[in-house]
């Protein structure tokens, strides 16, 4: 289970982030603990007014559970990770929420604490709280026997792929995937044995390998954007020029970009404009039953609350006849009957609680392996679009033509772009009805406690 976690303000903006349904197909709201209020926004909100009579900036810490994407793990499982980061972190008996998102067939659970001790007014203090998390995280995967991710064996192992904010964002803009874009210039340089051989590797697939403002070596793309060949090699910058030479000789990042865009040709994007509408057609239609799928799950969870809502008030109500009242109730006492019962009353509640909770579980579950079914055949669309595209790219060293007219038709380019971004968006952002919306909301409420 990958553990993230931050320290931070932005009560509402938090909150407002952790209930989008236009993200998540489903978010539901577990747990309120230690506030006064009974919904998200006003909980940390009312943290937020306590941490003003103190000078704590910072006053939430934030935590994200990621189990891997096949495994299953219950509540239960969630709630003793998320008590084992408490504890580690000194934050035990600290307000907080517990919310669940499920989101392309994964579930993930987000806590957030209050880190203002209201009794003292200061700030609980988190030192190293990223060592203890990883450390909580190698636990959970020895535990649970979950192959465990060479990140967590070495620290300097870790997946050289995974992305920051700013690299995802940047080629989130481009009608390939940032894993792509890595994947491919990762390939280059170990394919390559030469300065040469590199350089013309890169232009092979559309992109030229330039001259950075701080005379380093970089990667532009036609967009013109720029990729720092250090930074996704996972190397430095004196073993990147050691190789590959003194950057002087190379273009810069202006002309680099020019000489690419004068490249495009109007057979490329023919090709391109007709790729990106049978994956626009086809994506759509994927998107739709996802959504169909989204409602259905949503309804049968409302109905499995209302009927388990309903079910603990009857057994409630029989519980309660048990405890005779008036002289019956009296004699009941005398005898000592009453306080057997009410052990017996305490110890079915608990139990029929976590069976329900247990059925809860098994239910969502279901609904996962259904929907990780159209997640597998996204996927598989949108990589077979994708390889369909690289072959379009690694055709342009073909056509190399000054200014094509169709190259200089700037609107049927950017009609190309805009539809191979709407390509690789994920499906997740499609908004359901508002009449779902409110059943959502129905669903999305804290599960009830036992009765006793």
């Amino acid at each position: 289970m990958i553990l993230k976690g931050s320290q931070r303000g932005g009560a509402k903006q938090l909150a407002m982030h952790l209930l989008r349904a236009d993200e998540n197909e489903h978010v539901e709201l577990y747990q309120i603990r230690g506030f006064v209020s009974d919904d998200l926004v006003g909980a940390l909100k009312e943290a937020q007014a306590i941490a003003k009579g103190t000078r704590c900036k910072q006053f939430l810490f934030s935590v994200s559970l990621n189990p891997p994407e096949n495994e299953r793990v219950d509540l239960a499982f969630f709630e003793r990770a998320i008590n084992k980061i408490e504890a580690e972190n000194g934050l035990t008996g600290q307000p907080r929420v517990i919310v669940f998102h499920e989101k392309n067939g994964r579930r993930h659970a987000h806590a957030v604490w209050s880190r203002i001790d209201a009794e003292t007014m200061t700030a609980r203090n988190l030192p190293y709280f990223k060592l203890k998390l990883r450390n909580v995280s190698r636990q959970i995967y020895f535990e649970r026997g979950w192959q465990l991710p060479k990140g967590l064996v070495n620290s300097k192992s870790r997946d050289p792929r995974n992305f920051t904010l700013a690299e995802w964002q940047q080629w989130k803009r481009h009608d390939l995937s940032a894993k792509d874009i890595k994947d491919m210039v990762q390939e280059c340089w170990a394919t390559s044995d030469s300065p040469k051989a590199f350089s013309a590797a890169l232009h092979e697939r559309g992109f030229l390998l330039a001259r950075g403002n701080r005379r380093s070596h970089v990667v532009v793309s036609h967009h013109g954007e720029v990729i720092s060949l250090p930074r996704y090699l996972g190397l430095k910058t004196r073993e990147v020029k050691d190789r590959l030479g003194d950057p002087e000789p190379l273009p810069d990042v202006s002309e680099a970009a020019q000489q690419l865009a004068e490249e495009i040709r109007a057979g490329l994007l023919r090709n391109m404009l007709e790729l990106s509408k049978d994956a626009q057609k086809r994506k759509a239609f994927l998107a739709a039953k996802i959504k169909r799928v989204a409602e259905v799950h949503i309804a049968e969870r409302v109905k499995f609350d209302l009927a388990v809502n309903k079910r603990q008030a009857q057994e409630t109500k029989e519980r309660g006849a048990r405890l005779k009242k008036g002289l019956s109730g009296i004699w009941q006492f005398i005898k000592g009957d009453r306080s057997r019962l009410q052990e017996q009353n305490a110890k079915e509640a608990v139990e029929c609680w976590n069976r329900d909770r247990a059925q809860r579980d098994d239910l969502i579950h279901a609904q996962l392996r259904e929907r990780r079914v159209l997640q597998r055949e996204l996927r598989k669309h949108r990589q077979a679009a994708v390889a369909q595209l690289l072959l379009l790219r690694e055709d342009r060293r073909r056509f190399r033509s000054p200014e094509p007219e169709a190259a200089r038709d700037g609107k049927k380019y950017a009609e190309i772009e805009h539809a191979f971004n709407s390509i690789n968006e994920q499906h997740d952002t499609t908004k359901p009805t508002r009449p779902k919306l409110r059943k959502r909301r129905a669903s999305s409420r804290r599960q009830p406690r036992p009765s006793r």
